[in-house]
């Protein structure tokens, strides 16, 4: 008797989905007033600096971490459902996710309670570069988690907490927490980072 099939296997849809959502997240974000690339004209592809105003605006930023653990927690939020939806499928729910949370980050009542909320007080949104980026970050995220399995996949999630923490003040734990229910503690202990 044959064993049942634990994963499902992926459809050839898949790509193309991933690359027509990518393509309407930009083209939701560009009809909201966010800015294809930086207001300077320029792209870098990675800023290190998380107070810049150039934060959010280019390829990747120290917060890409944060998409990418996203990414992690989708795959292994939606592993559940492997006999039912393929990895590509499961891949699609989470992107479908990521990219409401792009919107809904780049709305005005999402930037405004991040600017008073957080120590982000010169947060003005994401360009539509950095938001497609972020959504990539997420992608990847995915796969990692996907080829390391699960242990692998906490002991990253842990480290990159950790070394965001150590090395900004910030990180997706922190993040979460301040935009549902921030602290003055938290808060005043991010800014002795700038």
């Amino acid at each position: 008797m044959k064993k049942a099939q634990v994963n499902v296997p992926d459809s050839p849809y898949i790509k193309p989905i991933v690359v027509l959502l990518l393509i309407a997240a930009g083209w939701i974000l560009h009809s909201m007033g966010r800015l294809w690339i930086a207001a300077s004209s320029k792209i870098y592809p990675l800023i290190l600096d998380a107070w810049s105003p150039e934060n959010s605006q280019h390829i990747a930023d120290p917060y890409s971490t944060s998409h990418f653990l996203h990414g992690i927690v989708f795959f292994w939020l939606f592993f559940a459902l492997r006999r039912r939806l393929s990895a590509g499928a499961r891949l699609i729910i989470g992107l479908v996710i990521e990219i409401g949370w792009e919107i809904l980050e780049n709305s005005p009542i999402i930037i405004e309670r991040y600017r008073s909320a957080t120590a982000s007080l010169g947060y003005t949104g994401d360009t539509v570069l950095n938001s497609i980026s972020d959504i990539v970050f997420c992608i990847m995220g995915y796969y990692v988690a996907r080829r390391i399995g699960w242990r692998a996949s906490v002991g990253l999630f842990v480290i990159i907490e950790v070394l965001m923490a150590l090395a900004y003040r910030d990180n997706l734990t922190l993040n979460i927490i301040m935009l549902i229910a921030p602290s003055d503690a938290i808060r005043i202990w991010q800014m002795g980072a700038q």
